[in-house]
């Protein structure tokens, strides 16, 4: 079986799988990193959304092989420590989640957008494809808000 090396959250790290294998498997299955969910697995949800070099993607479309050499960021990688990202502490001031499951994902594109967009306005945060079961869209849209405010995101 093949082997692919990539940094996971700042750590580098080296798995053995078949090159065609979704990354969300490998990170979930292989490496035990369970933020990103598994929704749909086809990329609609987005429940499982990452960051690929810098820009969000769905994990059970990306195959290991294209993640060589690359930089994979997951909602375990975001905080510094015990200091959570500014979109997540904005996540907790905000009470957003409801049942949680689609949190990671929602908070993967949060930061991706933020990095794009410093200052969404309704429109730009109504881009968002994530799906939340729960409707928790205006707490959603607030704790976006909160977070840009904050300051730039990276």
């Amino acid at each position: 079986m093949p082997s692919y090396s990539f940094v996971l959250n700042g750590q580098p790290v080296t798995v053995d799988a078949p090159g065609d294998m979704p990354l969300l498997w490998v990170l979930r299955d292989k490496l035990g990193v369970t933020g990103p969910k598994y929704g749909c697995g086809v990329g609609v949800c987005r429940a499982c959304t990452s960051h690929l070099d810098g820009a969000e993607v769905q994990t059970c479309l990306v195959a290991v092989q294209d993640c060589a050499g690359r930089q994979v960021t997951t909602i375990e990688g975001l905080a510094d420590g015990d200091r959570l990202h500014p979109v997540q502490q904005a996540w907790l001031d905000c009470d957003v989640a409801q049942c949680g499951f689609c949190q990671p994902g929602q908070i993967m594109t949060a930061v991706a957008l933020l990095r794009r967009i410093p200052n969404p306005t309704d429109a730009d945060i109504d881009q968002i494809q994530n799906v939340c079961r729960c409707g928790t869209y205006p707490r959603i849209r607030a704790a976006i808000k909160q977070a840009a405010a904050a300051g730039p995101i990276v």
